[in-house]
């Protein structure tokens, strides 16, 4: 699976990201997965709505434009029983609950993006 990171554009501090881009990787998502490390996410993409079937914990969904721009944030969505949807986005950045909060992720800030190899 592909990697980048994200940098925060306040603080600097980096996301380690997944990339879920094909149509099996999207599909998968996080389901059956243990709860990923603190500062390291699962960014779908196209995507611009989610459901918790099948997950064993909470996450917080960051929806993101084509530019990185951060359009909405969900917090901790439920296991299970969580929906949500950001129709304008164009993905979005999964990862486990209050991570969202400790990065000190914002709607209209830009997260930067870099590749790794």
């Amino acid at each position: 699976m592909k990697q980048c990171i994200f940098i925060h554009p306040d603080n600097g501090r980096s996301i380690q990201v997944h990339m879920a881009d094909t149509f099996w990787t999207r599909l998968a998502g996080l389901m059956f997965r243990r709860p990923l490390p603190p500062a390291t996410g699962l960014l779908i993409t196209p995507c611009n709505s989610i459901h918790m079937c099948f997950m064993r914990f909470a996450i917080d969904a960051v929806y993101l434009d084509q530019h990185g721009k951060i359009l909405k944030i969900t917090r901790y969505l439920r296991p299970w029983l969580g929906l949500s949807a950001c129709w304008q986005a164009h993905s979005v950045l999964e990862m486990t609950a209050g991570q969202a909060d400790a990065l000190g992720l914002k709607p209209d800030q830009i997260l930067t993006f870099q590749e790794q190899k």
